[in-house]
């Protein structure tokens, strides 16, 4: 006992001693350092990101309920196309400003400090820059002209407002140079496990950032063809190193959740953890996923909702009051006992890019005459049963669904509307939407493509179908000048003005 008492009053006495001698430690919040690592700057995008793609809460992401796939239960602000009254614009807004794109590019300005091996800095510059580059991508297919040159220059509290079209072209140039890079440092590390999608794998990166800039390159094609063509072909091609795109779905980029909070699935938090019961399947998807008059069901149905309380699969009108207990659930185990759903478990991960969509997207580049290898229907084929496998359809159920007259791509049709003849790129955007499913976000950008599936705007709803989201409302009370500038410039600031890509 008298040896422990010396030895802690030795310590205290150390202690002491060094508190005398550095009297301005007492200044420092331990709590609030001054520096942070780059790693924790860049996991924390990376949630960040996650969690705003993902989440199904009705003051950030919306775009199930604008994409009619759910439907709202008592509060249906949000189905009705209310945008304001939650400030949703503000709030998308500032979470991917201040939540992902800063911390993003603090990283990219730590790691030289942070990393000494000079390849491995490249690498994880390139990388922190390919999810900088998928950040503004969704805030310039939401907003139109934004913040870009000045956005994250600390010393513009005010940032003028870049041309959408310039930003979307000056993305596409980051991007191939975030591909050279990762090309000429293929055998260098990353992140590790501080990488929560690709555990740092550089070579999966280049997979996403090849993928995503397919994906950029089908966003423009109606706008721009040629400029469209060359992303595209560009993307896909092996030579010299490339990667090309997702090949299965083993590349997804999936953020994986843990089974206890706080880093769950934003889905289980609202959902399930919550204990509230505002959503429910909304009846365009379910006619669409169960379309009845003989049409067999999709067999992703039963992994997208659950039965309601009368043991069918039913789906509330877009925009109304409808009752919970008489319609189908968003699909999870927790949610109700026996379902065979996944979506509201609290680890299952967000899905930020995957491989449906990208052989959907090959398949609308083949029908426009691009050189992707394969055909529409090759493409189209392989979106499909890539989609049942990835909600766990069997592939014997798969085969028997895409071999059905309303799927198979010859034939092909909207059970909605059987009679009404699809061009080739209607039949990619409807099985696209389905394979969006629970990707909102993805959906609404393909909807407002290709005006296909048309979803008709609720007759309670506050305004036609939003095709773009108004301006924060701070910017418009404390950024004036080029809020004002921005406005003009795009031809309103309004939910129905159109954005440069979006070519009826």
């Amino acid at each position: 006992m008298k040896k422990k008492a010396i030895i802690l009053g030795i310590a205290a006495a150390t202690m002491l001693s060094a508190c005398k001698k550095d009297l301005t430690s007492l200044n420092v919040n331990p709590k609030n350092p001054s520096s942070v690592p780059s790693y924790t700057l860049f996991t924390g995008a990376e949630h960040s990101l996650a969690n705003t793609m993902t989440s199904s809460n009705v003051n950030l992401n919306i775009f199930r309920l604008i994409e009619q796939q759910w439907e709202e239960t008592t509060y249906t602000d949000e189905s009705n196309y209310n945008l304001k009254s939650r400030a949703i614009p503000d709030n998308v807004w500032n979470a991917f400003y201040s939540n992902v794109l800063v911390n993003l590019e603090q990283a990219k300005k730590v790691i030289p400090t942070d990393v000494t091996d000079a390849a491995q800095q490249k690498n994880e510059i390139a990388i922190a820059d390919i999810l900088q580059v998928y950040t503004y991508y969704y805030l310039v297919t939401t907003y139109g002209n934004i913040p870009y040159s000045q956005a994250l220059d600390i010393t513009k509290p005010f940032p003028k407002f870049d041309d959408q079209k310039t930003v979307y072209y000056d993305l596409l140039t980051r991007l191939d140079n975030d591909i050279a890079a990762l090309k000429a440092n293929a055998s260098g590390a990353s992140y590790g496990a501080a990488d929560v999608i690709y555990g740092g794998d550089p070579t999966s990166w280049q997979l996403f950032a090849n993928s995503f800039k397919l994906k950029m390159g089908i966003t423009i094609a109606g706008y721009d063809n040629a400029k469209a063509q060359s992303e595209v072909e560009s993307a896909v091609s092996t030579a010299n190193g490339n990667t090309g795109v997702f090949t299965s779905n083993s590349q997804n980029a999936m953020f994986t959740y843990l089974s206890a909070t706080p880093n769950t699935n934003p889905i289980w938090v609202d959902l399930v953890q919550s204990g509230r019961q505002d959503f429910v399947a909304n009846s365009t998807l379910i006619k669409l996923l169960q379309p009845g008059n003989g049409i067999p069901s999709d067999p992703r149905l039963p992994y997208c909702f659950t039965v309601n309380n009368a043991g069918v699969y039913a789906g509330g009108a877009p925009g109304a009051n409808v009752s919970f207990g008489g319609n189908s659930k968003p699909s999870g185990p927790l949610l109700v006992s026996g379902s065979i759903g996944k979506i509201t478990n609290p680890d299952f991960p967000a899905d930020l890019l995957d491989y449906p969509e990208v052989e959907f997207n090959l398949a609308e580049a083949a029908a426009r005459g691009y050189n992707v290898g394969g055909t529409a229907a090759s493409h189209y084929d392989a979106g499909v049963l890539a989609s049942e496998e990835f909600w766990g359809v069997s592939p014997s159920a798969a085969a028997a669904y895409l071999a059905q007259p309303n799927v198979a791509f010859a034939t092909a049709f909207n059970p909605a509307a059987p009679t009404t003849v699809l061009t080739p790129l209607q039949k990619i955007a409807l099985q696209e939407y389905l394979a969006l499913y629970n990707r909102g976000w993805d959906a609404w950008i393909l909807t407002r493509r290709l005006n296909y599936p048309v979803l008709v705007a609720p007759p309670t709803a506050q305004s036609a179908f939003p095709v773009r989201f108004t301006y924060p409302v701070n910017e418009q009370e404390v950024n004036v000048t080029n809020y004002n500038q921005a406005a003009a410039a795009i031809g309103g600031d309004a939910v129905t003005t159109r954005l440069f890509w979006e070519v009826q």
